[in-house]
């Protein structure tokens, strides 16, 4: 056994990319809504290829770069998880069409890959460069994880800017044309609703990727490592998200979860900082230095006991009607579509016109009023506003 070589490297990345592609070639030539068993297989096969792949990682470079990595993949699988919150939300909003949400899916997957690549490689040059980054990554980390568990839903507020101002920049139209992203309507070429969508998730992957990647580098430094990491968290996502697509919300405690890792990864990494660059000229500075780094098998085990306590938590002790964590998985049930009690409740004081109506699946008749007053929300009318837009009344 000895040190990972470049040659291992290149043929491992190689390898993993023309699986990536096949995957991707599989999803563009046959766009369907994938069956629960045929997502699962996928799962399977993903988890089987990483545990495989763990396996060569013991035989050629030891124990230290097989624990790393799966370290690493259980820490990148559980915060991808929380992408699929998101995705949810955006697919709901934009009524992506089920047929082609795969093809959605790897797109963001690609996107996400190329953004976290690029964050590793300038990570990497930066950690070698300047060691007390870690202070920085740690703090970042703290205040991701305080507003995790404070689970802030202010992200769509700007993104509806974002959306607005593609709107006023570029031509949309209010059709999907199958999977295009060009169209013509009345004899202009206009984009459609999927550029919208796949701006959502790209601008979505980005910030996942601030958050994501200065906390695999809590476990490891090297490259290859953490993008392998990322690259096989990345790779099941896309059936995971089928697979528990209906589910999610049921998963009341898991950001909980997910802030729990983070805080702990965060004071990781300043504990790292303070042996890699330690800040001498502060008084006492020397009685933290007697603080012992933080061991791999201690960072794997608080993330898989922190994902299922959250989940067994969630099944077992699910929040009742009315509190905050209730109101919480209603928010997104609402954004995945299912905010009918309160649209039916809008018809029936009058607040809904005849078009949002319909647009909204409602069988229960046009109503007289044109205008939505006070008794609907400002989130009642903007998604109203996007169901509308882009399942327009025949």
């Amino acid at each position: 056994m000895g040190e990972l070589n470049l040659t291992f490297e290149i043929g491992v990345l190689v390898a993993l990319v023309a699986i990536l592609v096949a995957d991707l070639l599989l999803v563009v030539k046959r766009p369907h809504l994938p069956s629960m068993k045929e997502c699962a297989a996928w799962i399977g096969f993903y988890v089987a290829l990483a545990l495989i792949f763990a396996g060569v990682l013991f035989f050629v470079g030891g124990a230290q770069p097989a624990t790393e990595f799966i370290t690493g993949w259980l820490l990148e699988y559980s915060l991808s998880v929380d992408n699929l919150f998101v995705f949810i939300v955006i697919m709901a909003k934009f009524a992506v069409p089920k047929k082609y949400q795969q093809e959605v899916l790897m797109v963001g997957i690609v996107i996400a890959l190329i953004a976290r690549a690029a964050f590793i490689l300038l990570g990497a040059v930066i950690i070698e460069n300047f060691a007390w980054v870690f202070y920085i990554f740690g703090i970042f980390l703290l205040f991701t994880a305080w507003k995790q568990a404070r689970e802030d839903d202010d992200e769509d507020d700007g993104d509806s800017f974002i959306m607005r101002t593609v709107r006023k920049m570029l031509p949309v139209s209010d059709h999907y044309d199958g999977n295009k992203l060009r169209t013509v309507v009345d004899g202009k070429k206009l984009f459609t609703p999927m550029l919208l969508v796949f701006i959502s998730i790209g601008l979505t992957d980005v910030m996942f990727a601030l958050d994501s990647i200065p906390a695999i580098f809590a476990v490891t430094q090297n490259p290859f490592l953490v993008f392998t990491a990322n690259l096989f968290a990345l790779m099941g996502l896309r059936q995971l998200y089928f697979l528990l697509g209906g589910l999610m919300d049921r998963l009341a405690y898991l950001h909980y979860g997910i802030a729990a890792i983070l805080g702990f990864i965060g004071v990781k990494l300043i504990i790292h900082a303070i042996h890699e660059a330690p800040l001498e000229w502060i008084p006492g500075f020397a009685a933290l230095e007697k603080i012992p780094e933080v061991p791999i098998w201690l960072s794997l085990s608080v993330i898989v006991v922190s994902m299922t306590v959250a989940t067994v938590a969630s099944i077992m002790f699910p929040p009742k009607p009315g509190t905050t964590h209730s109101r919480d998985a209603d928010s997104h049930r609402q954004h995945a579509g299912s905010h009918g009690e309160r649209v039916h409740a809008a018809q029936a004081h009058g607040t809904v016109g005849a078009a949002e109506s319909v647009a909204l699946g409602s069988d229960s008749g046009a109503a007289t009023a044109s205008d939505l007053d006070s008794r609907v929300t400002r989130q009642d009318r903007r998604d109203i506003e996007d169901r509308t837009r882009y399942n327009p009344p025949s």
